[in-house]
């Protein structure tokens, strides 16, 4: 990747690291859909008015079909279900299970016809994600319960499916106005269901309300901004290599923060996938240029 790439990476791993702490500390006094509600609409309210300050409104909404399947594939379905999980679930392992978005996307490009090549390196990288992710489960398994873990399994698939709709039918349309749009969609589809319940938010402790502001702003505003900036940079499939990094973030957050104990399944399963992050973000070397006799054949 490039200099602004890697920056562009970096960046997001971080950020996208963080939300597993801040929405563990506000279900614990708000419920998942007022999390989610009030998420969006912060979010909206600091990017909307950018794009309607720039006309970007009605350009956007010419693909208002891909907008749709976009907003519910990143948004609307995914951060519901995360806030569910975590009402049970740890941030850590939540970040960790979130890890395997990258190889449903390389799937999801490989079905439609994508131009990525899946080297060998890069399949190499994947598969010790896969193993990290294996032993997690499979040293950790002991207590957890099965809705949460399907919540989060559908949640990866929406991840992984969704920058592809980004980059192939929205491509022209600038990544602000495309957030600010789905942000603004998602508030309104969990507004009857939010507002009954914004007591909650009015009774909650400064931690969760922190966490709340902190979702909206920089987890969701400014990171937006950022993922559509690192797409548009190193493509959908690597802009989602992400999720390897981000469980670093979460485990030393979750165990730091929040008290969560660092399980053998961590300390196994972490290792591989930061590893396997490294080796499928390798670039794929060029195709060979025809050779010049095969360029004069008519």
């Amino acid at each position: 990747m490039s200099r602004r790439g890697w920056a562009l990476f970096l960046a997001m791993s971080v950020i996208w690291g963080v939300p597993y702490l801040l929405i563990k500390v506000a279900v614990e006094e708000t419920s998942p859909v007022v999390v989610v509600f009030a998420r969006c609409v912060i979010g909206a309210a600091l990017l909307l008015p950018w794009t309607l300050a720039r006309g970007q409104v009605r350009p956007a909404l010419r693909h208002w079909r891909a907008l749709l399947v976009f907003t519910v594939l990143e948004m609307t379905g995914p951060w519901l279900l995360l806030s569910y999980a975590e009402v049970s679930l740890s941030s850590s392992l939540t970040g960790l299970l979130v890890a395997s978005v990258p190889f449903v996307a390389a799937l999801a490009a490989r079905l439609l016809g994508g131009e990525e090549r899946l080297t060998p390196v890069r399949l190499a990288g994947m598969g010790l994600g896969v193993v990290g992710i294996a032993a997690l489960l499979g040293l950790d398994v002991e207590g957890i319960a099965l809705l949460p873990v399907l919540a989060v399994v559908l949640v990866v698939v929406g991840y992984g499916t969704a920058p592809l709709v980004a980059s192939r039918s929205l491509a022209d349309v600038p990544g602000v106005a495309v957030s600010a749009l789905a942000l603004t969609i998602t508030a309104l589809v969990y507004a009857p269901f939010a507002l009954p319940r914004v007591g909650e938010v009015a009774d909650a402790s400064v931690p969760a309300l922190a966490s709340l502001v902190a979702l909206g702003v920089v987890c969701t505003a400014v990171a937006l901004v950022l993922f559509f900036a690192l797409i548009r940079e190193v493509g959908p499939q690597r802009a989602l290599v992400i999720t390897f990094v981000n469980p670093a973030v979460a485990v030393v957050a979750g165990v730091l923060l929040l008290g969560e104990p660092f399980t053998l399944g961590l300390a196994v399963g972490l290792p591989l996938v930061l590893v396997g992050c490294v080796l499928a973000t390798q670039r794929n070397a060029p195709a060979p240029a025809p050779a010049a006799v095969d360029a004069a054949v008519p």
